[in-house]
């Protein structure tokens, strides 16, 4: 009787530990998977900039937008999209002191945006829902084995839901058998505030890209203002399903015109503007990170090999390098 007792009081300290809700923000970054294995001289630059979270998003692939059969976990991959490779980068970082957001994505050849994935008929569609459900449900049972505290069910699918939304009411409740930490989606900026199940969610996940200037180098006051109609509807989706916003990405260009569309991320653009980075990167922290319905979010993207990422010449949207770096250490260090 003993023995089965200190086992229910461990599961139920595990289950507490992963769904209370928290006190603090969920200061994040999205850690790109790469060939390698990581090791803790990779993590240090993230603690460095005071983040508490990371966001480890292993890739299933798929042939094209009516291609429902997902292909993931190969050795074609690299080492951290792989079962492997994101039990051991979890590993890492955990013992690290960081908390983890695991986040399956698609990615469909030739980069084509998945908020179009659409089946052509019924046999399709019933194909995807079985291959999409075997992929994250391996993924969720994963996270429950490493204890990881958020599981992001789908990045960016609307067509996938707008015209499926029973198979994602009953693949939730799958994922709630099978992982019992705090669950989120990662809408798109122009789809949250459509997406239907919310309410059987922890966060509304939202990949805020979303347009807050049309200058070539904003300034942080002009970025505040172009936020505020976002801000509002956002604090009303938030009081409506009575779930807090969580930013599952963030983060802006080193380019000109970089908060007209942050979405943006082909390489025909070639102009550099960290000014414009910096600028827009502080405007959206003075914005969101004092409210209190607001939970935190990652910025888009850390690589692992920090000193040979980023820098004077790359005009992505990681901050690693840039000056835009002290403006997330600075905001990540208040709380």
């Amino acid at each position: 009787m003993t023995k089965y007792l200190t086992w229910f009081l461990v599961f139920m300290f595990f289950s507490c530990s992963m769904t209370t809700k928290k006190d603090y923000k969920i200061n994040g970054v999205s850690f790109v998977a790469s060939r390698d294995q990581i090791s803790k001289e990779n993590v240090q630059p993230v603690l460095n900039v005071h983040a508490n979270y990371t966001a480890i998003m292993p890739f299933g692939f798929i042939k094209n937008l009516e291609h429902p059969e997902i292909i993931y976990n190969t050795n074609k991959q690299w080492f951290g999209e792989t079962t492997e490779g994101v039990s051991q980068y979890i590993n890492v970082l955990q013992k690290s002191g960081l908390q983890v957001m695991l986040k399956p994505q698609i990615w469909v050849w030739h980069g084509e945006f998945t908020g179009h994935i659409k089946m052509p008929n019924e046999v399709a569609w019933l194909e995807l829902e079985q291959t999409y459900s075997q992929f994250i449900l391996d993924f969720a049972k994963l996270a429950q084995e490493k204890q990881v505290a958020l599981f992001c069910i789908g990045t960016e699918l609307e067509q996938f839901i707008v015209h499926r939304p029973e198979f994602w009411q009953e693949l939730i409740k799958n994922i709630r058998a099978v992982y019992s930490g705090e669950l989120t989606y990662a809408a798109n900026w122009d789809e949250y505030k459509r997406t239907p199940f919310w309410n059987d969610l922890d966060y509304i996940g939202v990949d805020a890209y979303f347009p807050v200037s049309d200058k070539i180098t904003p300034r942080v006051e002009d970025a505040i203002t172009g936020w505020q109609a976002h801000k509002i509807e956002m604090k009303t989706v938030s009081e409506t399903f009575k779930k807090p916003i969580l930013f599952t990405e963030f983060g802006y260009r080193s380019t000109d015109y970089t908060g007209k569309e942050p979405w943006v991320s082909d390489y025909k653009i070639t102009a550099l503007n960290f000014e414009g980075q910096t600028n827009a990167t502080q405007a959206l922290f003075e914005t969101f990170w004092k409210e209190p319905w607001f939970a935190g979010g990652f910025v888009w993207k850390w690589f692992h090999n920090h000193a040979e990422s980023g820098g004077k010449k790359d005009n992505q949207f990681t901050p690693q390098n840039k000056p835009v770096e002290a403006v997330i250490r600075n905001y990540y260090k208040r709380q």
